[in-house]
């Protein structure tokens, strides 16, 4: 199986640059995984295809604002750095560009001051480990002084932090949003709560794979990133009181699918866990917990469109998304979604 079987042509025009209002206003592709057949829907329709008794698995990480610009104490050359990953409470693996600028030991400043930084370690791959050193809590200090770290093919500015963030929401820690929630109100949540459709909470913050691409021919040579996660109790116990009912486990997105199934494969069933993961899911894979997945459209020979392949079957999702093209989805982080079922 070759990265090169998972690429498909996209537009350049269909990169979506804004979010849309409201958020439950994007489109939906229905994709039945059976036979491949394909429907168009609006995303609010989501809600008639959800069943009473049904448990959505939402991700509530929230993404830091963690993109920021340090001066080099000595120089005063700009450093972009981008926080991926906390080690401890105030040290970091990051991202630095120009990285020659970011050698071990450099000092930076940021802001007015409100936070400085040493550069601890070079690691193998190039990214920083970075000890950050601010009077305040540091979250309060990104929230004041950060971006968010929107991805490379997002080139519009988003006027509000808020857009690329869940309405649900919760715990801090994630370099980039789990995208596929982004398309949800409060209402209608509430909505699908009162038809009867249980919503369970998982947690996994969004790491470096976001930003990297494949860079190896044969699919089952890539080494997947690590991110950290959370299954709680009372998740883990909706979902078994769920499947006991024949009822379905539907994840919101590729991180909520990778929290359950990481969980399944450690355990051979569902129960509270936190730990690290690198799970790749690719074609082959058996899915011991999912039943049906609300996602985006993803990047072209990325793990995740491997994900969803092996999910709905590898030619149903390359057809769906070259429909996807000739009916011009929008794509990627504020784009169009599908829910494969």
């Amino acid at each position: 199986m070759k990265t090169s079987d998972f690429f498909y042509n996209l537009p350049e025009e269909l990169i979506a640059q804004t979010p849309i209002e409201p958020r439950n206003a994007s489109r939906l592709m229905l994709l039945d995984k059976s036979n491949g057949n394909v429907q168009h829907k609006i995303f609010s329709d989501l809600t008639d295809f959800l069943n009473e008794g049904d448990c959505l698995v939402l991700n509530n990480t929230r993404v830091i604002p963690a993109r920021i610009y340090g001066v080099k104490k000595e120089t005063g050359a700009v450093v972009e750095f981008l926080l991926l990953k906390q080690i401890e409470n105030k040290v970091w693996e990051c991202l630095c560009g120009p990285g020659k600028r970011a050698k071990t030991g450099t000092e930076f400043i940021f802001g007015e001051g409100q936070l400085e930084c040493r550069v601890k370690e070079v690691k193998d791959d190039g990214n920083r480990i970075v000890e950050f050193i601010c009077e305040d809590n540091i979250y309060a200090v990104l929230d004041e002084i950060g971006q968010m770290p929107l991805p490379p093919y997002i080139t519009e500015k988003l006027e509000n932090k808020e857009r690329y963030q869940t309405v649900y929401s919760k715990n801090l820690g994630s370099a980039a949003a789990p995208t596929a929630g982004l398309h949800f109100t409060k209402e209608m949540l509430e909505e699908i709560k009162a038809k009867g459709v249980n919503i369970g909470y998982v947690t996994l913050h969004v790491g470096l794979g976001t930003f990297r691409p494949v860079k190896v021919d044969d699919v089952t040579k890539h080494r997947m990133h690590t991110e950290h996660y959370y299954m709680p109790k009372e998740t883990a116990d909706l979902i078994n009181e769920t499947h006991k009912n024949g009822k379905r486990v539907i994840c919101v997105g590729t991180t909520s699918c990778r929290t359950v199934e990481s969980v399944a494969t450690k355990f051979g069933d569902i129960r509270e866990d936190e730990g690290d993961t690198g799970i790749f899911i690719y074609p082959g894979y058996e899915f011991k917990c999912m039943d049906a997945l609300v996602t985006n459209f993803h990047l072209p020979e990325s793990t995740l469109i491997m994900l969803v392949s092996a999910f709905a079957g590898y030619d149903n999702v390359m057809n769906a998304y070259n429909t996807a093209v000739e009916e011009k989805y929008r794509f990627f982080s504020f784009g169009d979604a599908m829910f494969i079922y």
